[in-house]
């Protein structure tokens, strides 16, 4: 139980952070950050989660990292499920914690809550698909890569944290960047709209390449010859 609560946690933190830095302080807030200040918030989260709750769980925070590690053959799959469920109770905590702080600001609140999406007179879903695939990809690799049991290190955190915000400043002028089927189900509950109908894409593009890359770890990729 204290795994699976440490996914809750640890899913709270990079959604709040990641996702406040869009409503309160990035696009069209009072002190906007811009597409760098978002990245980085969502890499900071990250690495706050994984060396606060990396100990007790492994902070996959995602549930593409999770489908990755399983795929990998590093977890049973009687857990896969119940990360999946502790991952989106965290993010849809997250979102209801920050709805609850803007619907105090006066005048009322008319943006968003940092929901995932792609503008279709910009880009195709096509497009947004491979986007958020590739992406997804990447990100897992990476993630088994330095936590392979042979290549370890202390730095793993910070690794990944910062791959995450790189592929935020690559991909946010798209689909404002999920890799993360949870980061995307708590924000779009709140947004409702267009951030619900194009929900789809950012549940099955990242799991499929969060597949993909567990299977490429599993086929040896990280292990010397």
């Amino acid at each position: 139980m204290k795994t699976y609560l440490a996914e809750v946690l640890g899913t709270f933190l990079l959604v709040f952070i990641g996702t406040a830095s869009v409503v309160t302080g990035g696009f069209g807030g009072a002190l906007p950050l811009g597409q760098e200040g978002i990245g980085l918030a969502f890499g900071i989260g990250l690495i706050a989660a994984a060396y606060a709750i990396g100990p007790i769980s492994g902070a996959h925070l995602n549930p593409a990292v999770t489908l990755g590690v399983f795929l990998a053959g590093r977890m049973p799959a009687k857990d896969v499920v119940p990360y999946w469920i502790a991952q989106i109770i965290g993010a849809i905590i997250a979102s209801l914690a920050l709805w609850i702080i803007v619907s105090g600001q006066v005048g009322g609140h008319t943006g968003g809550f940092g929901a995932n999406g792609w503008d279709e007179t910009k880009w195709g879903m096509s497009s947004a698909f491979l986007w958020e695939l590739i992406g997804t990809f990447t990100f897992v690799t990476v993630i088994l890569g330095v936590t392979n049991a042979k290549h370890t290190t202390a730095f793993a955190g910070l690794v990944i944290g910062l791959t995450l915000a790189g592929i935020h400043f690559a991909m946010i002028p798209v689909t404002g960047t999920s890799v993360n089927p949870a980061r995307s189900i708590g924000p779009a509950l709140f947004s409702g709209g267009a951030a619900l109908s194009q929900l789809w894409l950012f549940i099955i593009a990242p799991l499929i390449g969060g597949a993909i890359a567990g299977v490429v770890a599993k086929a040896g990729i990280f292990e010397k010859d």
